[in-house]
């Protein structure tokens, strides 16, 4: 065997034991080896250099060290009511041990293990973030519930605790940025959301689902996808209502002062959002009330300024370092050459901590400050519109949405690099319906990192992202297990798959769920690994089931309503996919053909017209399905596409069995364009269509009220199995 031959093999072996699988299978069921030229590559990104034999020995010997369980790590998981294993290379046999609960109790104890076996801990049933001490060494316990809190507690909950069975729920999901509201200047906002929910709740919706609202670039308002931020941790403050806490006179005083009056109502009138005019303008009208807000209230410690002073003493350095990040970008952004990648700023500005970051910090406080009063009022406002909807009666309330990444130039690779991945993409293979395979320019968290500095950075996000909401979807929740990596620059063929710690990071999301009493959805779609949706059913976390990919056993037609997962949110579409009748009119393959998604045919055929063929027949099936459930007139053919049977799908869906069914707000219009076509950019106006009408008219229109109606009459003659509501006595958490 040759000396390359042997390197290549010890990079294979690093690379395994590193997490990376260097075999996969993709939507065929082929097996696909990985290239050793891109494990490598993925290998140095991840702080693991293999460019010769010295460096292998190096990064295996680290590797080792992590792994071997001689040293305790900061955090270890649990579940209540289980015993709890230590690494036996790090515990003496008859050392002493304390457990400080978070409620003030202490066991004590020893550890009697025989040598060489795992030391294992007595279940400890109380949930919480709790101390193990041993010899002077402090590690987390986190000791969490069996399962997330779910539709079935939210619904006891509302009802003080009855344990009757929870009856089948229903949603909407809303692009946030979509929703109309006189006087919100081109951009849906959060004062809509809370119209949105109040009115939802009157018709007998339980939740609110809404695209993610996580931070953006301030300094930069042309990137708007929001599955693309700058921080998962903090508010999109382009989706402020400037009249929310000052009042509407303030409102129209900044407007005036600003000139932009009348350029806020031209906005308002355009049926696709201008994000970087109505970004600009929304901040130039925010900034007159935050020089108003300094000079009338902070001067003078009103009440309110008292407020705005404790949500920052509260949120402390994190947001800190993201208002900071906000000033610096706009002023590297602002000057000759200047590049608003942090890893293009000079060099002492790239680590947060720099004193030359303090320094300017120190110089430029009234900016800072400026960024750190834009998420005082964005919590605020998302804040009032789940008070909103759950005092109007929704058990479940707004259900936030978790993107799967962040930007890597963006405040939270910024201000948490050494959590992060660097130079690397998140994204997928190719599959059936991407060929190509997707690289979304995203980063997110180094299994390495999470281990090392005690998952201290997820804990983080996930409390983010439940702050405001009585519920969170967590996008590609597939990357719990593990995540398609692409290094920079490649195609996102040439990728591979690195694992996650899954059991641990299931418990804490199931923890953090029951401290803020809000149920969990995970986005399962796509090459789902055997056993994933049995583990996530096992910890209480609800998959998505949508109506295009719900196929019959057999692979032929569609299945009927009772056979869908019970533990499972049912969907008509997702905001990636086509809507009812976008699908049925084939618009998707008319726009994944403009934009040259589609691939050519070996026999020479219209690629096209191929697949609007097999929608033709798609439809047929569909429209078969809907009649063999009874929510489609019998013996009567299939309507032709630009009559798609919309209601009908919505009684489909309102019939599956899972606790909650979503409706997106797309569907109840009958639109025929999706949000977003996954694979374009400026191609396809992503994230940028309205809804036509103001969220106060949307509800005196007589085909969408009659539309909600049916679907809340269709979804009180659903039947829920007791199964599925997860039933069991509530966690006693902390």
């Amino acid at each position: 065997m040759s000396a390359t031959r042997r390197s290549n093999d010890t990079i294979v072996t690093l690379a395994t034991r590193a997490g990376f699988e260097v075999e996969w299978r993709d939507a065929h069921h082929t097996t696909q080896h990985v290239p050793e030229s891109t494990l490598a590559v993925l290998l140095e990104r991840m702080g693991l250099p293999c460019g010769n034999a010295t460096q292998i020995r190096h990064s295996a010997a680290a590797l080792e060290a992590e792994l071997s369980g001689r040293k305790l790590p900061p955090l270890m998981t649990a579940e209540v009511e289980r015993g709890i294993a230590l690494p036996a290379a790090a515990i003496k046999s008859g050392s002493h041990y304390r457990i400080e609960l978070e409620s003030g109790s202490i066991i004590d104890g020893r550890f009697t293990a025989p040598k060489g076996e795992e030391a294992l801990l007595s279940p400890i049933d109380e949930p919480g973030y709790h101390t193990l001490v041993i010899n002077e060494q402090h590690m987390t316990l986190a000791v969490a519930p069996s399962r997330c809190y779910t539709v079935a507690d939210a619904w006891r909950t509302l009802h003080d605790g009855a344990t009757a069975q929870t009856p089948p729920l229903w949603g909407i999901a809303a692009q946030l940025y979509g929703l109309r509201r006189s006087g919100d200047g081109g951009i849906g906002d959060y004062t809509a959301l809370a119209q949105m929910a109040i009115e939802s709740a009157k018709r007998g919706a339980h939740a609110l689902a809404v695209s993610p609202t996580h931070a953006m670039f301030s300094a930069e308002p042309n990137r708007f996808s929001p599955y693309s931020p700058s921080s998962r941790l903090w508010l999109n403050v382009t989706h402020i209502d400037p009249a929310a806490v000052f009042g509407a006179d303030a409102a129209r005083a900044a407007l005036e002062a600003a000139q932009a009056t009348d350029a806020w109502s031209a906005l308002e009138d355009l049926p696709l959002i201008d994000w970087p005019n109505a970004v600009v303008l929304k901040l130039k009208v925010l900034r007159v009330l935050y020089e108003n807000f300094c000079a009338q209230e902070r001067a003078h410690d009103t009440p309110r300024a008292l407020e705005f002073h404790g949500f920052c003493e509260r949120a402390g350095r994190a947001l800190e370092d993201h208002a900071r990040f906000e000033a610096l970008r706009a002023v590297q952004l602002a000057q000759a050459g200047g590049n608003g990648h942090w890893r293009n700023w000079p060099e002492a500005l790239r680590d947060p901590r720099s004193p030359e970051v303090e320094a300017f910090a120190e110089a430029h406080r009234h900016e800072v400050d400026f960024h750190l009063f834009l998420q005082w009022l964005a919590a605020k406002g998302l804040s009032h519109a789940q008070h909103a909807a759950t005092d109007a009666g929704m058990a479940v309330g707004l259900i936030a949405d978790l993107a799967v990444g962040c930007d890597s130039a963006g405040s939270h690779a910024w201000s948490y690099r050494d959590d992060m991945l660097q130079g690397i993409s998140v994204g997928a293979p190719p599959d059936l319906f991407n060929q190509a395979g997707q690289a979304w320019g995203l980063t997110t968290f180094s299994p390495r990192a999470m281990r090392a500095l005690g998952f201290s950075a997820f804990i983080d996000m996930l409390r983010a992202a439940f702050a405001h909401a009585g519920g969170i979807r967590i996008d590609h929740i597939l990357g719990l297990r593990r995540l398609w990596l692409v290094p920079e620059g490649e195609s996102a063929r040439n990728g591979a798959y690195l694992r996650y710690p899954l059991e641990d990071l299931l418990r804490l999301i199931a923890l953090e769920s029951w401290r803020h009493r809000a149920i969990v959805i995970g986005e399962d779609l796509g090459t789902v690994p055997p056993g994933f949706r049995e583990r996530l059913n096992e910890h209480g976390l609800a998959g998505i089931r949508v109506l295009w990919f719900e196929g019959a056993e057999g692979g032929k037609g569609f299945k009927p309503p009772h056979a869908w997962d019970r533990n499972a949110v049912g969907t008509t579409t997702t905001h990636d996919l086509p809507t009812v009748a976008g699908w049925w009119r084939g618009s998707d393959i008319t726009w994944r053909n403009r934009i040259g998604q589609t691939m050519a045919r070996a026999d020479g055929r219209d690629a096209e017209q191929v697949a609007q063929e097999e929608r033709a027949a798609d439809r047929a099936l569909l429209w078969r399905a809907f009649q063999q459930a009874g929510v489609a007139v019998p013996d009567v053919e299939a309507p032709p596409p630009d009559e798609a049977p919309v209601d009908e799908a919505l009684a489909f869906v309102a019939a599956t069995p899972g606790p909650l069914v979503i409706f997106p707000l797309e569907d109840l219009l009958a639109l025929v364009e999706q949000p977003n076509l996954p694979g374009s950019i400026d191609e396809h106006p992503n994230w940028r269509r309205r809804v036509s009408l103001p969220v106060d008219e949307l509800f005196e229109d007589d085909t969408f009220s009659d539309r909600l109606l049916a679907v809340d009459r269709a979804r009180r003659g659903a039947t829920v199995p007791a199964s599925s509501s997860n039933a069991s006595s509530e966690p006693d958490t902390p």
